[in-house]
């Protein structure tokens, strides 16, 4: 019986951590676990053999870090050969393959590339087909599009089962600012056999995370939660709560409906065997997940069951002279200042559309989706008629987009519902086939109820399918309008679908427009439009949309409604209108890099000194950067764009003082550092970026640096204040001989340290100066030492 059959009646019990547990039989801190598998595999086997005694069902393969970025090719592959024949040696009934964040950050934040990162979990998963593997587990996530690629590559290239699980801090976000809805929503459709989380907190602390999953996920939730929250005691990393406050945690969450379980760090073979004997001991919960229609972005899901959704029209060429001269001329920075102004002004989602005959569409539709995800939240639509632009922008689309679109006609069915169906996109249906437009709302009915049965044919969930009933002129087909209103009536009432209208095509050929436009809009959702595509920059329609969400109680208590129009009734008192010369300081809040780089060209050459341009416009920018980013309504990815133009403003500063022969003015000088044994500096390089940002000079060494380099570097350049980052429990102790050597030498520099397992207890016991919560906290730590 394969894991996939066991799991459908029972609960499945995973096994518990293997980092601590190599570490008490010898593991040197700092050394790559994997390479136990090759060298000592006696002991890794000895460990399953533990996890199998207590009664796991699935026994993970010590392949975490088994990869080319931290090992030689010939080395990873046959880690992993090694690591899953352990496992089968030790008597285990199922083998997985254990596959972990490849520590890099993923373009456009950084500079490692989609296809670089599924090659490397390509040759993974084929790596553990190939020496038997029963199935994949893809774990200790914090990025979604990295989740999205490694799963791909295993679907893609074995026949494995996948289990999916992401990591979440204590505010109920991943790392990169992903919350469990839209980690649901973005990946359950993707083929996982099962989603969950793990590691970074105890069972208590991910209740609330595990709930929110179990609501809406249609595949099994699993959970392998840490021995709760690390604390230090006689110098050592312990985790305090015990094998049976573990087990009854881990009961309440089975009997909630989650389906499968195990440990993470600081779980042990009797914590595993208190799962077992618990699980034994009640039944599996059967658990009936809410069905919601909704789209993703990596960090915000729109739900179109809770409110009507404005799409905005204005990426997309038809009709707009100067989009296509951008796309033509290649001038991304106007596309992405049209997404900025659409998102301010109050879209919540954006149709991307790129087609123009005389352009490589899906290469562009990449680059397009890839430039306004950097700089918006909003999820996007995406919109051809190309079938290969389709698949190429959903393929590397961060979060569940939405397709415009799939239509009745035979061949048009058959090639783009495998692509929804593979990449767990939602898909619009227009009400057209062979014959063109029907007349009727009835036709157009039995249009949409064609595309609807196909998609259910193809394993696509009702909630994926939304319906464009589609707008005919009003000036040319009169008797049209009210069919379009009326098909809408039909699919709402009978299929229970969601409706999308694109609304200004009623008035082409009328003048006045938009009163034709906004009075229609009005009219549609009388009839039960869900989503319209529109120009958001326009008054009229924002009236119309801002008043029907009072009407029909989405805006609770009228207050956006209040707050938009308290001066005057008939108009907005912010009104939405095309930003023409915008300032360097919301270029950087916009993460607009060419932008900002030409403002900061434009500033020098009016005389203003870098200083002042760092002072009054950098600092005062990634000031309100940092405020948004501590209170979330700014995540990760935005804090680094932003951080991106403030990068490109600099790099212009510098050049411009070579040539006047001038040396950079700093505030001070840092050294930064990912302390020895330790292969991970995503945190690292955030805070590198912000520091320079603000002014300072930065030393940066890298990653699994010496102590004894560290403190030469402090002696040559004088140093006074040191960051130091470890993302390991297993290397916090590297930290503290590091900090230990820099005060035997008696230098003088205060240390902070930051990293995913540090907090203020493990700050005071390495013997930190200070403890850095996030790369914001490290600015302020300067600023207050530096004045």
């Amino acid at each position: 019986m394969g894991v996939l059959n066991e799991m459908k009646n029972n609960i499945l019990l995973f096994d518990g951590g293997l980092g601590t547990m190599l570490q008490q039989r010898g593991l040197p801190t700092g050394e790559l676990p994997e390479r136990y598998n090759i060298s000592h595999p006696d002991i890794v086997r000895s460990i399953h053999e533990d996890y199998v005694k207590a009664g796991a069902d699935v026994i993970t393969a010590n392949t975490f870090q088994a990869n080319p970025l931290k090992m030689e090719e010939s080395e990873y592959l046959s880690a992993i050969e090694a690591g899953i024949r352990l496992v089968k040696e030790s008597g285990a009934r199922y083998t997985a393959m254990d596959i972990g964040p490849l520590g890099q950050m993923i373009e456009p934040l950084g500079t490692f590339s989609w296809q670089e990162a599924y090659d490397i979990f390509k040759a993974q998963a084929v790596q553990a087909e190939k020496s038997g593997a029963d199935c994949v587990i893809i774990e200790t996530i914090s990025d979604l599009l990295e989740a999205k690629i490694a799963i791909l590559a295993v679907k893609e290239n074995t026949k494995l089962p996948v289990f999916c699980t992401l990591t979440f801090q204590e505010d109920g976000r991943t790392f990169m600012g992903t919350d469990p809805l839209t980690a649901v929503v973005a990946l359950e459709d993707l083929g996982v056999d099962a989603l969950g989380v793990n590691c970074s907190l105890g069972p208590k602390e991910l209740m609330p995370i595990v709930e929110e999953m179990l609501t809406y996920c249609h595949v099994p939730v699993m959970v392998q939660g840490n021995a709760g929250l690390p604390e230090i005691c006689c110098g050592e990393t312990v985790y305090k709560i015990t094998p049976e406050e573990f087990r009854d945690y881990s009961k309440e969450m089975l009997q909630k409906g989650v389906r499968i379980i195990g440990g993470c760090c600081g779980t042990t073979p009797e914590f595993i065997a208190q799962l077992d004997i618990m699980r034994k001991q009640i039944k599996t919960v059967a658990v009936t997940p809410k069905n919601i229609t909704a789209i993703t972005s990596s960090t915000k899901t729109v739900v179109l069951d809770k409110r009507v959704s404005v799409i905005g029209e204005r990426i997309n060429p038809t009709g707009k002279k100067k989009l296509k001269e951008a796309l033509l001329n290649h001038n991304l920075e106007y596309i992405i200042g049209e997404a900025i102004n659409q998102t301010d002004a109050g879209s919540d989602i954006l149709d991307v559309n790129v087609g123009l005959p005389d352009i490589d569409e899906p290469a562009m539709q990449v680059e397009v989706i890839r430039e306004i995800q950097s700089v918006t939240d909003l999820p996007l639509q995406i919109d051809s008629s190309d079938i290969a632009a389709i698949e190429a922008g959903v393929r590397i689309y961060n979060g569940k987009p939405l397709i415009n679109s799939v239509n009745g006609k035979k061949e048009n069915l058959k090639a783009v519902l495998p692509i929804v169906k593979k990449y767990g996109a939602a898909v619009i249906g227009l009400t057209l086939d062979e014959s063109g437009i029907p007349d009727t709302a009835e036709g157009r009915f039995a249009i949409a109820e064609k595309i609807l049965a196909e998609a259910l044919k193809y394993g696509i969930r009702k909630e994926n399918v939304l319906i464009d009933c589609l707008v005919l002129t009003a000036s040319a087909q009169q008797e049209q309008v009210m069919e379009t209103l009326n098909a809408i009536k039909l699919v709402k009432s009978r299929l229970g679908l969601k409706t999308v209208l694109g609304v200004s095509n009623i008035s082409f050929g009328l003048p006045s427009r938009n009163i034709v436009n906004a009075t229609f809009l009005a009219a549609a959702f009388g009839a039960g439009l869900d989503a319209p595509i529109l120009n958001p920059l326009s008054e009229d329609y924002r009236r119309v949309v801002d008043s029907f969400r009072v009407l029909n109680n989405q805006d609770s208590g009228a207050r956006f409604f209040i707050e938009q129009y308290h001066q005057t009734s008939a108009q907005p008192t912010a009104q939405n209108v095309d930003k023409t010369n915008v300032s360097l300081q919301e270029l950087i809040l916009q993460g607009r890099k060419e932008e900002a780089a030409a403002q900061v060209r434009n500033l020098l050459s009016s005389g203003a000194t870098a200083l002042s341009i760092i002072d009054n416009e950098f600092v005062p920018a990634l000031n309100i950067v940092g405020e948004r980013f501590e209170t979330q309504k700014m995540f990760l990815p935005q804090l680094m764009q932003s951080a991106e133009s403030v990068k490109a403003g600099f790099k212009v500063i510098k050049n411009h003082m070579e040539k006047a022969g001038e040396k950079p003015e700093y505030k001070a000088k840092i050294l930064l550092a990912t302390v020895e044994g330790d292969i991970h500096d995503i945190g690292k390089n955030i805070v590198a970026m912000i520091l320079e940002n603000y002014g300072y000079e930065i030393f940066d060494l890298g990653k699994d640096v010496p102590a004894e380099t560290i403190v030469q570097m402090i002696q040559k350049h004088e140093i006074k204040l040191v960051g130091l980052s470890a993302l390991m429990t297993t290397t916090v102790q590297n930290m503290k001989k590091t900090i230990e050597m820099i005060h035997e030498k008696k230098l003088d520099c205060k240390i902070m340290v930051g990293g995913a397992v540090l907090n203020e207890e493990y700050a005071e016991f390495v013997g930190a100066d200070f403890y850095a919560r996030n790369a914001m906290d490290s600015v302020e730590i300067a600023n207050r030492l530096f004045g």
